[in-house]
């Protein structure tokens, strides 16, 4: 384990030094920020099965809480950063309130609904959000102004998530959260409280998400809702299931593979969006399990 933590430690470390044009090292920093947004949702789906297509509401709530606070209010970034999170926590322990009642793709319309509802607020709270204007001339963290020191500071933040994530679902309570989503009933057999862990979950997925969200606005320079519609849910949907969900890797591989293809395709033009999405369509056909379950399925038949 310590090995493969010098290794990403190494990797991260020289990725934006090979690197080097400031185009390539801001597609890292989104890359940086999708794998947070992809262990977030893979602690709730991967792990707890509960199909949740709301994940951007939380991305949103954390941009915008941490903007509002620093632009309107004058907040230190890092405060900002750490009410903004504990903002989209105790919005995800809401929601969960609601979604533990609910199974399947109810769960996923009302999550999705969530989403929508969040959305609509953003865009028609003016006095608070600005609307469809946006928020401009929003400043990185300080300290971490250059493109290379802020995907230091989130790809650091992103490993941190994932050792504490990696070493809580080997615990007690990833063991808990896979019986939950292996079978409810049987779980609620054994006396455990299946509503009380969707909704740690629900929480700690919401919280990542919206510590993801804090780090947008700075990186971007401006916020803006289309940013954050319900097509970004879909996309972390897309990284956690082409990685491999219920994995600690897997949706750091889907979300680094579809960061990075987009970007690889444009020069082919308009037709790179047919060609991404005919990607998709094929690693879910063919690799139900992700790239983690084929990776695994070839390794036994090559030995």
């Amino acid at each position: 384990m310590k090995l493969r933590i010098a290794a990403a430690v190494v990797v991260l470390a020289l990725l934006p030094l090979a690197l080097e044009t400031p185009y390539w090292r801001g597609i890292l920093i989104i890359c940086a920020m999708n794998v947070l947004l992809a262990m977030s949702l893979n602690l709730v789906l991967g792990y707890t099965g509960q199909l949740n297509l709301g994940q951007s509401a939380f991305f949103a709530i954390g941009a915008y809480v941490s903007t509002v606070l620093i632009k309107s209010y004058g907040w230190n970034f890092w405060l900002a950063a750490a009410a903004a999170v504990a903002a989209a926590g105790i919005v995800g322990l809401a929601l969960a309130a609601f979604a533990v009642r609910l199974r399947g793709h109810y769960l996923a319309i009302a999550s999705l609904g969530f989403a929508v509802i969040t959305y609509q607020i953003i865009v028609n709270w003016e006095r608070v959000t600005e609307g469809v204007r946006g928020i401009y001339g929003i400043r990185p963290p300080p300290g971490f102004g250059s493109s290379l020191a802020l995907f230091y500071l989130v790809a650091g933040i992103a490993l941190a998530v994932y050792l504490i994530l990696d070493n809580l679902v080997r615990s007690p309570i990833g063991e808990t959260l896979r019986a939950i989503r292996e079978d409810e009933v049987s779980a609620a057999s054994l006396g455990i409280n299946p509503a009380r862990w969707k909704a740690f979950a629900f929480g700690i997925g919401a919280a990542i998400a919206g510590l993801a969200g804090c780090f947008y606005p700075g990186f971007v320079g401006t916020l803006v809702p289309e940013a954050f519609n319900i097509v970004e849910s879909f996309t972390m949907l897309a990284m956690v299931i082409v990685g491999g969900m219920g994995t600690m890797i897997g949706p750091v591989i889907g979300a680094v593979v579809l960061t990075f293809l987009p970007e690889l395709l444009r020069g082919i033009g308009e037709l790179r969006l047919l060609v991404y999405g005919v990607a998709l369509t094929l690693a879910v056909l063919f690799m139900p399990g992700g790239i983690v379950q084929a990776w695994a399925v070839l390794k036994r038949k090559a030995s």
